[in-house]
């Protein structure tokens, strides 16, 4: 291949690279339905004359599963490449949802919808956002917030016909339609998938000419640690800690939106739909922003910004949320905002101080941090909302952690050194 082939192969790939985070942005949309359960969850306490904690379990089983099944799924993106991993993925995400319409009480909804789909959930979400990741050496944050944006859009188209079907067939067969709708669109949108050519990298990314006064290219690949290798770094443990409490905040709201909005702050159930969707615009924002700032100032700096947020919205809501729409709406879409955020902050993490030869397992077992949120979240809220009559006290203990990730922010996100326990030894 001649030397203007090559540049206008080069070219053309620039351009078409952005298509594969467009195909992410919509299989996101998709698998994000999850964050519009709360719309779910007062139909099924009336239909099944359960707990909160017990409506609850179904949104806290595929959450897990969803982080389970994405450390799992990492060696397989490796070994099959992202389209067919992805495609085996939807088949399970449909496949659950279609199922949990058939659910006759809340125990078989949570084998269905949180095992089924949520493991569905789990191997293919990594498959788009390691694609961009791969794609993206030179914008990781930006390309991978972009992917994920979809998720936390989700709800925004979701949750208002989500309630619009609900209202029209009930809340159990709400699943077997919206499960239909999926099945068919994630087979579809995984075709396209696929790395980039072997040894291809961006402009940007080149390496430099050598020649005085050249400056060099960016830096797009820092040093590639293995799975074992990562977990030995103290930066890793520091990352899925601040990963967790991020998460534990943001997904402890998504699961409450609905229920404080019509308890705490005293709005109508029309409104308190709405507000589920109006949420979802600050968590689809919050995954460009916050991978744009990461770019940017650092994981460590945009951890600290986030943290500091969170912080302010708990407290916020917890002082003033008593019969305030407006308390209510500022905090969520803080609280949602930051979630956001973490999705981006934590892949391009992984990324920056770990490299992307291994990024695939290496975000898989970073990503276990969002399952251990959004279980502790799940079962935090229920139980204090039973015991307490009240979702005020939740954000007690997301002030305490937040405050906690600022600290382990600021000193533990660094590039990893040595391994721990080498350290140790010295």
């Amino acid at each position: 291949m001649s030397t203007a082939e090559k540049r206008a192969s080069q070219d053309k790939l620039e351009t078409t690279r952005w298509l594969y985070v467009g195909v992410g942005f919509l299989i996101n949309i998709c698998l994000g339905a999850v964050y519009a359960f709360s719309v779910f969850r007062p139909p099924l306490q009336k239909l099944w004359g359960i707990t909160a904690t017990q409506a609850g379990l179904p949104f806290m089983v595929f959450l897990g599963m969803f982080a389970l099944a994405m450390a799992l799924a990492g060696p397989l993106v490796e070994k099959w490449g992202p389209r067919k991993t992805s495609l085996l993925g939807g088949l399970l995400v449909g496949g659950g949802w279609i199922l949990s319409g058939f659910s006759p009480n809340i125990w078989v909804l949570t084998l269905l919808y949180g095992v089924v789909g949520g493991g569905g959930v789990g191997i293919l979400y990594g498959c788009p956002i390691a694609v961009s990741g791969k794609w993206f050496p030179d914008k990781k944050g930006l390309a991978v917030g972009l992917t994920v944006m979809g998720f936390g859009l989700s709800a925004l188209l979701l949750a208002p016909i989500a309630d619009s079907l609900i209202t029209g067939m009930g809340v159990v067969r709400t699943f077997t339609v919206l499960g239909g709708a999926f099945l068919v669109l994630l087979l579809l949108l995984s075709l396209p998938l696929k790395f980039p050519p072997q040894g291809w990298s961006p402009k940007r990314c080149e390496p430099a000419s050598g020649k005085p006064g050249k400056a060099k290219a960016p830096a797009c690949v820092f040093g590639d640690l293995d799975r074992g290798q990562m977990v030995k770094r103290g930066t890793f443990h520091a990352l899925w800690g601040c990963y967790t409490i991020g998460c534990l905040a943001g997904l402890m709201s998504i699961g409450i939106a609905k229920p404080f909005g019509l308890e705490v702050a005293g709005v109508n159930s029309s409104l308190a739909t709405l507000a589920v969707s109006i949420f979802a615009i600050p968590n689809a924002i919050g995954r460009p922003l916050f991978g744009w700032l990461t770019d940017r100032v650092t994981p460590r700096y945009a951890a600290a910004w986030s943290f500091t947020s969170i912080l302010l919205a708990a407290a916020f809501v917890y002082f003033f949320g008593k019969g305030s729409t407006v308390v209510y709406f500022v905090s969520f879409v803080l609280l949602y905002l930051n979630l956001g955020g973490w999705l981006a902050i934590a892949p391009t993490a992984t990324a920056t101080f770990f490299g992307t030869k291994h990024y695939a397992r290496n975000y898989g077992i970073v990503f276990t941090a969002y399952g251990v949120g959004a279980i502790l979240g799940s079962v935090l809220s229920g139980m204090i909302r039973d015991a307490t009559q009240s979702y005020l006290p939740v954000f007690l203990p997301v002030m305490a952690l937040a405050a906690l990730g600022f600290i382990v922010a600021l000193f533990g996100l660094k590039p990893p050194g040595a391994p721990v326990a080498q350290k140790a030894k010295n």
